[in-house]
């Protein structure tokens, strides 16, 4: 039912369905409420040069509630609708064929690439273009509704009120409404406005019942387009009560021709404060908006202001992709849709608070850019898992390279740190602590209790011990690194991931260079148990090995360049020795028959160093490239006929691995990094194939767009709903430009180098571009 939500990062997102519904509340960061609130509409009124009302309809396909709201006109025809979405943007038409009025609404959420600024905001914007296809005139009205709370219990406490108002800036004049309120004892403030221009006038209401059969306003749009409703008490309303308000745009159309109605909604809850109450944390949007009594206001003018550039900036960003004619449409459509959960996980970005500030060093990002945290799911509730980060971060280093960082940093302190405070682990009841000093934190906290201070939140094993933790912060740094050009991040991190690497060297049992799996659940994959040395970790431990040393190297580190040379030698030989079987990589050494398991992700470490074009070459190249057949052939083709994505673990009979529930799945955002992977290495048309099955089954089948689930199964189930990993997504169209540049590049080299066209060189530079373009990007334009 779910449609591109509205809201920026950080500051609470509110879930709008294809229907025209309001249907999932993510105000308290965190925790979701999935209450469509009937009283959250969009009306419209179409009159006649002669005054009459002709049509009046709510704007959702819902039918008449049956206990509130019943003199409104519901059920508008969905076969006469039409909605797409496409992140950070909606669009939904309205054809009013008996009217001949079509009506198409943008919804707009800045949401913007390198900008810091606006996509922190907590607004939605709403352009409504209304098409007049009448002989004659037509005055033709929208009107927005909006309710206080979110549709739960809480709704109904009292102490809501609200104002009107009126805001300019420069040459925008917005008129308004403000509803006040409070939820989870703090301070929230929905607003909504219209941009009143010639030819649009603004009109409002502070208040109706929305429990009630809403006959007064919906009478009062039917007398002239307008909200006249004055009289309406603005005291605050008393316990079991709840106050709607409404704002209307009205145009007049002449025939054949177009008009505009600009809204906005904002939601103003400065404030975070989780369940213990410990820290009052204050959203990252506060720095220009921070007066509590005008701040709503103020962001309602400066929205009406500034969209228009922000979808120049939007479409500066996606239109290079959307115009690529190499790139599947699918593809496109996945590619920014997925990027909904960057600010719909329960994202929160915040300030620093300002005790911490001042011990920060001036190279600090936090201290411009602040705190960034968002949920492994939103049903998992831990901010900023590091082990699906890792993943999932992709998108962030290419789009918001600074919130990466900060979120480094973040992880760098609190993986020196230590809480030696006694647990115990729910998986067989071991005693333990919460974190010990010099391993990377599985997490940074529950909404429930409170994150940045208390790590770790997931309790069900001992993560202190998680074989992947370490090295995948060593592997992230070193990709940051890549992009950022920061020195002095590189110097930054360079001591905490020497004492990881240190820590990790003891995972190494029987000196042989390999790290172990100890037969718990220690990395990602929390339910399927591995033993002695795996291909998941020494995947990861080879790569984690290779760019310890170039990072050495480049900070002239001799020592260091010389143990971890030393180390990616002896890890090699064993890599072959106890996993390579001739095909690929065994899930593990056990000696049972799940070890011969053939593991999606055993190439996870070379999907790290491939894009980011790592100069040691740790994987035999001949080694990578049968892995990727095998996989192509056996996890993907022979897994639902080939139309699901790759599935976790796969039998070299052909039949899936059902060891454990983990082995069975297909995790989506382990299919996106293995079709990057695919991609890199010249298989663009399997990789893009690969990552397709997934989106038509998540988009197409089974109606989960917006709430991507980590895990699908081969027979009508899926597990963890809006999840962090498929972001991974974006290490795709990273292995696409690689692949694209790398053409071009060759191309360039061949022009400037030119070759008498009969010589056996020119002969072979053309034999060879022909297959590299057949074989690669212009394949995946199917």
């Amino acid at each position: 039912m779910y449609g591109v939500p509205l809201g920026g990062i950080g500051s609470g997102t509110i879930g709008r369905g294809f229907r025209g519904e309001f249907c999932r509340y993510q105000m308290v960061p965190g925790i979701y409420e999935y209450q469509t609130v009937m009283a959250n509409q969009f009306i419209v009124t179409i009159r006649d040069p002669k005054g009459n009302t002709l049509c009046q309809k709510v704007l959702s396909t819902y039918s008449r509630p049956k206990k509130v709201l019943g003199a409104w006109d519901w059920g508008f025809n969905g076969a006469d609708g039409l909605y797409c979405g496409l992140y950070p943007r909606s669009w939904t038409v309205y054809n009013i064929k008996e009217q001949s009025i079509r009506l198409i609404c943008r919804q707009v959420s800045p949401v913007i690439p390198h900008n810091y600024k606006d996509s922190c905001l907590p607004v939605g914007v709403f352009i409504w273009t209304i098409e007049n296809h009448n002989c004659e005139p037509r005055d033709v009205s929208i009107a927005f509704t909006f309710k206080n709370g979110t549709g739960g219990s809480e709704d109904k406490d009292g102490e809501c009120w609200s104002e009107t108002f009126e805001q300019d800036l420069e040459d925008t004049h917005v008129k308004g409404v403000v509803l006040h309120q409070t939820l989870r004892s703090l301070n929230l403030r929905y607003c909504l406005a219209v941009k009143e221009r010639p030819g649009v006038s603004a009109s409002h209401c502070p208040g109706f019942d929305p429990l009630g059969q809403g006959d007064t306003i919906w009478n009062d749009l039917k007398v002239d387009g307008e909200l006249d409703l004055r009289d309406i008490p603005l005291t605050k309303t008393r316990r079991g009560e709840e106050r709607a308000v409404a704002v209307c745009g009205k145009c007049n159309i002449s025939s054949s021709n177009t008009g505009m109605v600009e809204m906005v909604l904002v939601w103003d809850m400065p404030q975070i404060v989780f369940k213990s109450k410990a820290v009052t944390h204050t959203r990252r949007y506060t720095r220009w908006f921070s007066d509590e009594q005008t701040s709503a206001q103020e962001m309602s003018a400066y929205s009406l202001h500034h969209y228009p550039r922000w979808e120049d900036d939007i479409g500066a960003w996606q239109n290079p992709i959307l115009q690529d004619e190499e790139l599947p449409d699918w593809f496109k459509s996945a590619l920014f849709n997925e990027l909904y959960y960057i600010s719909d996980g329960g994202s929160i970005w915040v300030d620093m608070p300002q005790q911490v500030l001042s011990s920060l060093p001036p190279h600090d990002p936090r201290i411009e850019y602040g705190r960034f945290a968002y949920l492994e799911s939103h049903e998992y509730r831990m901010y900023n898992t590091y082990d699906v980060h890792f993943y999932a971060s992709w998108a962030l280093v290419m789009l918001w390279p600074h919130l990466q960082k900060s979120l480094q940093y973040d992880m760098a302190l609190w993986t020196t740190s230590a809480d030696l405070s006694p647990r115990t682990h729910l998986f067989g009841g071991k005693k333990g602590v919460r974190k010990l000093a010099n391993a990377v934190p599985h997490d940074i906290g529950d909404p429930e209790d409170e994150p940045f201070v208390k790590v770790n939140a997931y309790q069900i094993h001992d993560i202190s011990y998680w074989k992947d933790l370490n090295l995948k912060f060593v592997l992230q740094v070193y990709r940051d690194n890549k992009v950022f050009k920061d020195r002095q991040y590189l110097v930054h991190m360079w001591p905490v991931c020497r004492a990881v690497m240190d820590r990790s060297f003891t995972f190494d049992n029987d000196g042989d260079g390999m790290i172990e799996n100890n037969g718990e659940a220690d990395q990602t994959y929390d339910s399927w148990v591995m033993h002695g040395p795996s291909a998941y970790c020494a995947s990861l431990w080879v790569a984690a090995l290779a760019v310890m040393v170039e990072m050495a190297v480049e900070l002239s580190d001799a020592p260091e360049e010389k143990k971890f040379t030393e180390a990616l030698t002896k890890a090699k030989v064993a890599l072959q020795e106890k996993l390579w079987n001739g095909k690929y990589y065994k899930f593990d050494t056990c000696g049972e028959a799940h070890s011969d398991s053939i593991m999606a992700d055993q190439l996870v470490g070379y999907w790290y160093l491939a894009l980011s074009n790592a100069s040691i070459e740790v994987f035999p190249s001949e080694c990578v490239k049968s892995v990727l057949n095998v996989l192509f052939e056996y996890n993907v083709q022979k897994f639902n006929n080939g139309e699901m994505g790759a599935v976790n673990g796969m039998y070299p009979d052909g039949s899936v691995d059902r060891y454990t529930m983990q082995s069975e799945e297909m995790w989506v955002g382990v299919t996106y990094g293995l079709a990057a992977t695919m991609i890199i290495q010249g298989m663009v048309e399997e990789g893009f194939k690969t990552a397709e099955g997934v989106y038509r089954t998540v988009y197409e089948k089974i109606g989960q767009g917006f709430e991507t689930p980590e895990a699908l199964y081969d027979v009508r189930k899926y597990r963890a709903i809006g999840y962090m990993r498929p972001l991974s997504i974006w290490s795709m169209y990273w292995a696409y430009k690689m692949v694209k540049q790398r053409r071009t590049t060759k191309l360039q080299t061949k022009l400037q180098n030119p070759q008498p066209p009969d010589s056996p060189i020119s002969q072979q530079h053309n034999t060879e571009e022909s297959l590299h373009i057949s074989d690669s990007v212009s394949d995946v334009s199917h």
